[in-house]
């Protein structure tokens, strides 16, 4: 892995760690389950402006940025809405199902970071 790869995919762990627990408020937790609510969607936004600073950071090209946070959007926000809809559905509030969501939750968002590295280290060294 080149130290670039590193480097983003280290920026974008920090950045999830800022987006998903220090920025988000309850309001943004309340409203990821509701489609289209504007919690889900500020969440999601918060999200692809962390990455837009971790590409940037690499020196990532303007046309290999915008593709990855559209991407980044629809599937941060989708991983998300699901997790809710299957703690909700089956109410798993607390105790350790809860955690498991939250743990496979959390897993997308790493897999999708790697996805992301992959597919900027490929365009930008393609």
């Amino acid at each position: 892995m080149t130290s670039a790869a590193i480097a983003l995919l280290s920026l974008l762990m920090v950045k999830h760690f800022i987006c998903d627990f220090v920025l988000q408020t309850k309001w943004q937790v309340h409203q990821k389950g509701i489609y289209g609510a504007p919690g889900g969607i500020v969440h999601s936004g918060i999200h692809v402006a962390g990455t837009l600073v971790a590409l940037v950071a690499v020196l990532t090209p303007v046309s290999v940025i915008v593709p990855v946070l559209i991407a980044e959007y629809i599937v941060h926000y989708h991983i998300d809405w699901g997790k809710e809809q299957v703690v909700r559905a089956f109410d798993w509030r607390d105790g350790a199902r809860f955690w498991n969501a939250i743990g496979f939750d959390q897993l997308l968002h790493g897999l999708t970071y790697v996805a992301i590295v992959v597919y900027v280290i490929g365009r930008v060294a393609g």
